[in-house]
């Protein structure tokens, strides 16, 4: 399993660019997961819910069954790393998008937009191989046509095939 984390600030476009890039992927034949961090509290039960009641009673994980969807939830690791998140997955995908999670290091792809008048990342943090940008930027690093996902997507398969 490949891990690629897609960083930036709030606004910038990253889940859309996921949104845009796992179709394309799975058009190359992958399995693809996504892990979206928040530093908020999430919580998707609600209070008076059965599988609420059963989390709430002390159960280690619950696992709410459907016809179409499963959902778990368990209690997070008190230290999150690129093993704690592939423990959690199975069957494990090709390639993991993780949006967020700026701190952990995995290779990444720096969401920027001008626009939104923040400073790069990708000068600080020597795990951001390629900037998805709407602008033209003064970086030593690759710079991708955020705007064009298919080249986007066709670097995240080059990188693959290079790592394999």
């Amino acid at each position: 399993m490949k891990a690629l984390g897609v960083v930036g600030y709030s606004g910038s476009g990253k889940t859309t660019l996921l949104c845009a890039l796992i179709p394309l992927l799975h058009g190359y034949g992958l399995k693809v997961a996504v892990v979206k961090s928040t530093h908020h509290d999430v919580d998707w039960d609600a209070p008076g819910k059965d599988s609420y009641r059963l989390r709430e009673a002390g159960a280690d994980a619950v696992l709410l069954q459907g016809p179409k969807r499963w959902f778990m939830t368990r209690p997070a690791p008190t230290e999150v790393s690129l093993e704690t998140i592939r423990a959690s997955l199975q069957p494990l995908p090709d390639l993991l998008l993780m949006e967020g999670n700026k701190a952990l290091a995995v290779p990444k792809i720096e969401v920027h937009r001008r626009g939104l008048g923040r400073p790069l990342l990708a000068p600080d943090d020597p795990c951001i191989m390629a900037v998805a940008t709407d602008c033209l930027l003064d970086i030593p690093c690759v710079q991708l046509d955020l705007n064009t996902p298919s080249v986007i997507a066709q670097f995240i398969r080059q990188w693959i095939k290079k790592e394999d």
